[in-house]
C-alpha cells in the first residue's frame, strides 16, 4: 500500500524531552511496582492504593507512548493535547501521594520483624517512587502553556488547576466518609453540597476538554468556565467560614482534639483534614480565577 504522506512512526515521541520523560516514567513505574510485588510487599488499603497508582500510571503512559509513536492518537475521537496534559497532572498528584504513603507505612530502618531483604526492597521501591513523581512533574513543566502561546486548555495553568482541585476534593470526600459527623448540622451538610457540586462541575469541565466536545456546546465554553470558577470561589468561601464554626466552636463542636479519641478513627481529625483542604481548594480556585482572565486556548489540539 502506498503511504499517505509522512513517516509511519513518530520518532520524536521517544527522542524529544517529553518523550524521554515518558520513557523514564514507564521504566521507573515498572521498576517500582515490580520491587513491591516481588519482595517488598504491601497490605491494607494504603498499600493497595499505592500499587494501583503505579500500575495505572504505567499502563496509561505505555498507551500514550504507543499512540504517539505510531500516530494512532490521530484515530481517537478525543483532544489528545488535553488528554495528555490532564493525565500528566493527575499522575503527578497520584505519584507524589503514593511516594509519601508507601515509605510512611511500610519502610523501617530495622530489619526486625520483616527481615533485611524485605526492608531493602521497600527502601528501593520508595526511592523509585520518588523519582517517578519527579519525572511526571517534569512532563507537566515541559508541556505547560508558555506566555502568549495558543494551546489546549488543560495545558494552561487554569486547566492544570482543575485537576488539582478535583484531586483535593477527593481528599475532602475521603475525610468526610471517615466518621466526620457532617450530618449533625444542616450547615455542615451545606458544606458537603458545596464540595460535591464544585467537584462534579470541575470533572465535567475536564471531561468536555479532554473529549474535545466544547465546540458543540450551545454556550461559550471559555466564558462559562470563568463564571463557574467565580461561583466556586464564593461557594468555597461560605464553606471555609461555616465548616470551622460548626466543627471547632465550643457551642457546636470541640476547639481541641478530645483526649479519649482513638487514633485513626477520630471525627475531630477528619474534620480538621476537611477544614485544611477546604482552604487549600479555596486558594486554588482564587488562583484559577486570576489566571482564567488571560488565557486563550483551542479545544481541538
Amino acid at each position: 500500500m502506498e503511504g499517505t504522506g509522512g513517516p509511519y512512526l513518530n520518532t520524536a515521541a521517544v527522542t524529544s524531552p517529553v518523550g524521554i520523560a515518558r520513557l523514564l516514567q514507564m521504566t521507573l513505574g515498572c521498576a517500582t511496582f515490580s520491587l513491591v510485588a516481588h519482595r517488598g510487599g504491601f497490605s491494607a488499603a494504603y498499600g493497595t492504593f499505592c500499587m494501583f497508582v503505579w500500575t495505572f500510571c504505567f499502563a496509561i503512559t505505555v498507551f500514550i507512548i504507543t499512540c504517539e509513536f505510531t500516530h494512532l492518537h490521530s484515530c481517537l475521537s478525543i483532544s489528545w493535547g488535553n488528554f495528555t496534559a490532564a493525565f500528566a497532572m493527575l499522575a503527578t498528584l497520584m505519584s507524589v501521594t503514593a511516594a509519601v504513603i508507601y515509605p510512611l507505612y511500610f519502610v523501617q530502618l530495622d530489619c526486625y520483624p520483616i527481615g533485611c531483604e524485605v526492608r531493602d526492597f521497600r527502601i528501593a521501591a520508595s526511592v523509585f517512587a520518588g523519582l517517578l513523581f519527579v519525572v511526571y512533574a517534569a512532563e507537566v513543566f515541559l508541556t505547560r502553556a508558555k506566555p502568549g502561546q495558543v494551546t489546549s486548555y488543560m495545558a494552561t495553568v487554569s486547566g492544570l488547576l482543575k485537576i488539582v482541585q478535583a484531586f483535593v476534593a477527593c481528599i475532602i470526600f475521603g475525610a468526610l466518609v471517615n466518621d466526620s459527623q457532617y450530618s449533625k448540622y444542616v450547615a455542615t451538610q451545606w458544606c458537603v453540597a458545596v464540595y460535591s457540586f464544585c467537584f462534579v462541575v470541575t470533572v465535567v469541565v475536564v471531561a468536555f476538554s479532554v473529549t474535545g466536545k466544547t465546540a458543540m456546546l450551545w454556550f461559550p465554553f471559555e466564558r462559562s468556565v470563568v463564571i463557574y470558577t467565580f461561583g466556586a470561589v464564593l461557594l468555597y468561601m461560605s464553606a471555609a467560614v461555616i465548616w470551622p464554626v460548626f466543627c471547632f466552636d465550643s457551642k457546636y463542636g470541640s476547639p481541641q482534639r478530645p483526649g479519649l479519641c482513638a487514633k485513626g478513627r477520630c471525627p475531630w481529625d477528619s474534620q480538621l483534614v476537611v477544614a485544611i483542604f477546604t482552604y487549600v481548594n479555596l486558594l486554588l480556585y482564587i488562583v484559577d480565577l486570576a489566571y482564567s482572565q488571560r488565557i486563550r486556548f483551542v479545544s481541538h489540539l
